[in-house]
């Protein structure tokens, strides 16, 4: 039996292999591998098994990454986020159909040099800020309100100068003065604290009531339209006229009448009253009977119809026969 080769089939164990590995930090980790109890074929073969099965026992040992209940919390707000994400996504586009937005404006809102154009109704729930309002060109513009309608200006310091409200009943305007002006600028009507200005030809009351005035009325002319009656009536208290120099009343084709319940009164402190006219009548004067006959004149049938005018004490006058003295029979019934 040959021994020679079984001798030199023998091998001596394998020297150990010293491996040294660094960590992140870039601090030396020695590592010292077992005896590998395979025949080395290769040696090339023995050298990467080696690596590996070292690979694999430093990673077992030293583990890197996210594991257990941490990394499920990771996948879950991972998804939760991508799910928010889409939502936002979904209801950002489901906006941008609803309003209709487009690149040039917002469905009927259209952006112009300029400002905003609005191609249709426009319903403001709040507040509207504009320096001018302008409609289509010939289109109208309307402003509805359910409630009421309320303009105001306001200056360089936010206190309010003037405003416009237009409510269910009634029609406010606060300001220091308002003018209505015709379309060629003239002024029509003017009022302020102090005074109101009527600037048209003719101011006209249709109402069947007239005008209606609480206190003084200052004119130059009072004046009936063509072929209607003049009146100026106190249904329940006195009727003044005052003037500085003198007041005219004329009728140019037509009658004046002035009457009243108790007294009428003309009076003239330092002048006269004259009434001029070619007849003058006073039809319902009382007429005394005549004194005893004196003058053959007192039965003359010319003279029944012809009487002279008497005053009393008081004023008051009376008719009396055309001859004799202006006195009668009754004169205490007459001049009471």
């Amino acid at each position: 039996m040959d021994t020679q080769p079984l001798s030199h089939s023998r091998q001596t164990p394998a020297a150990r292999n010293h491996i040294v590995y660094t960590d992140h930090k870039g601090r030396k980790i020695p590592y010292a591998d077992k005896i590998t109890p395979e025949p080395i074929l290769n040696k090339n073969e023995g050298r990467d098994t080696k690596a590996d099965s070292i690979r694999n026992s430093y990673n077992s040992q030293f583990k890197v990454g996210i594991y257990g209940w941490r990394k499920k919390c990771l996948y879950i707000l991972v998804m939760a986020l991508m799910f928010i994400m889409i939502i936002n996504l979904v209801l950002t586009l489901w906006v941008l159909k609803v309003l209709d937005f487009n690149s040039e404006g917002m469905g009927q809102l259209r952006i112009v040099p300029g400002g905003l154009q609005l191609l249709g109704q426009a319903l403001v729930l709040d507040s509207l800020f504009a320096s001018s309002i302008k409609s289509r060109r010939g289109q109208p513009i309307s402003v509805e309100s359910t409630r009421n309608f309320t303009v105001c200006t306001r200056d360089s310091h936010g206190s309010m100068q003037s405003r416009l409200y237009l409510g269910h009943d009634r029609l406010e305007v606060n300001a220091l003065r308002l003018e209505v002006r015709d379309s060629r600028g003239g002024l029509l009507l003017s009022a302020n604290q102090d005074s109101v200005t009527v600037g048209a030809e003719n101011l006209v009351v249709s109402t069947p009531g007239g005008a209606s005035f609480h206190t003084a009325v200052q004119t130059p002319l009072v004046r009936a339209p063509p072929s209607k009656q003049l009146v100026l009536e106190s249904p329940t208290r006195s009727l003044e006229m005052h003037a500085a120099q003198s007041i005219a009343m004329e009728s140019r084709a037509g009658d004046i009448s002035a009457s009243c319940l108790t007294t009428f009164r003309l009076r003239s402190i330092a002048g006269s009253i004259r009434l001029e006219a070619p007849s003058i009548y006073m039809p319902k004067l009382k007429s005394a009977l005549p004194l005893p006959a004196s003058t053959p004149h007192s039965h003359d049938p010319h003279h029944q119809n012809i009487y002279q005018l008497c005053a009393c004490a008081n004023g008051k006058l009376f008719l009396a026969p055309p001859h004799g003295a202006c006195a009668a029979r009754e004169e205490s019934l007459i001049c009471r």
